[in-house]
């Protein structure tokens, strides 16, 4: 059975100091009320698409939230703005901070211009943030530091075994499910996004596989 009034936090890990920051920010939301919270921690995980599958499977939440270590949630009011955005449309799959409405060719994220709103530590070059402070804007992909769900999907494991292009694909899988996956409207960001330098290891293989597995990118 489905909780319908649970929120459940489900992040990959490999690093307690990291991991420590972001909980302790995540203690500090704001439940609305005759809700709860829950807390799913999936350490040196083979890939996000199998965490994330071990995360979801091992929770009842009817709401979760899948986050990067590294992404602190600053706005005390997050869980109540994320009921408030999935209530009101319930055709609404997937929401993030951020995210393209309409992807390059190549399936790179930061090649076209996003929207949102975050607080990037490590900016990448040559991709342009149209805030977006009202409303939700229907977008082709998120960015996989924050990405919240009201309806469950596997993630596909079968596909990316890696750390790279998780987050478009779970996107597209959505779509192609008909959800909408959505950016809503902040007016102070509601993420810090403390990244830094990750690995490029199979990211070209993954980028591969991702425009081979979804054509319509780029269409």
């Amino acid at each position: 059975m489905i909780d319908e009034s649970k929120f459940c936090f489900i992040i990959c890990t490999n690093d307690d100091l990291q991991l420590e920051e972001c909980t302790l920010y995540i203690n500090l939301l704001h439940i609305p009320e005759g809700y709860r919270t829950e807390l799913i921690t999936i350490k040196d995980a083979p890939s996000m698409t199998s965490g994330y599958n071990k995360g979801m499977r091992s929770t009842d939440a009817k709401y979760k939230i899948y986050l990067h270590q590294d992404s602190f949630i600053v706005e005390p009011f997050f869980l109540d703005k994320l009921l408030e955005l999935f209530r009101q449309d319930k055709s609404i799959g997937m929401a993030g901070t951020l995210g393209t409405e309409h992807l390059s060719r190549d399936g790179v994220m930061w090649h076209e211009d996003r929207c949102g709103n975050v607080y990037l530590l490590n900016q990448h070059e040559g991709s342009r943030i149209e805030l977006l402070t009202q409303g939700y804007r229907e977008v082709e992909a998120l960015d996989g530091l924050l990405m919240a769900t009201q309806y469950d999907l596997p993630w596909r494991e079968d596909i990316f075994q890696g750390w790279h292009f998780y987050d478009v694909s779970q996107c597209m899988e959505f779509r192609r499910a008909g959800y909408k996956v959505v950016v809503p409207g902040q007016e102070k960001n509601w993420v810090i996004h403390s990244c830094g330098i990750c690995s490029l290891w199979q990211y070209e293989d993954n980028r591969r596989l991702l425009l081979q597995t979804y054509p319509e990118i780029g269409s």
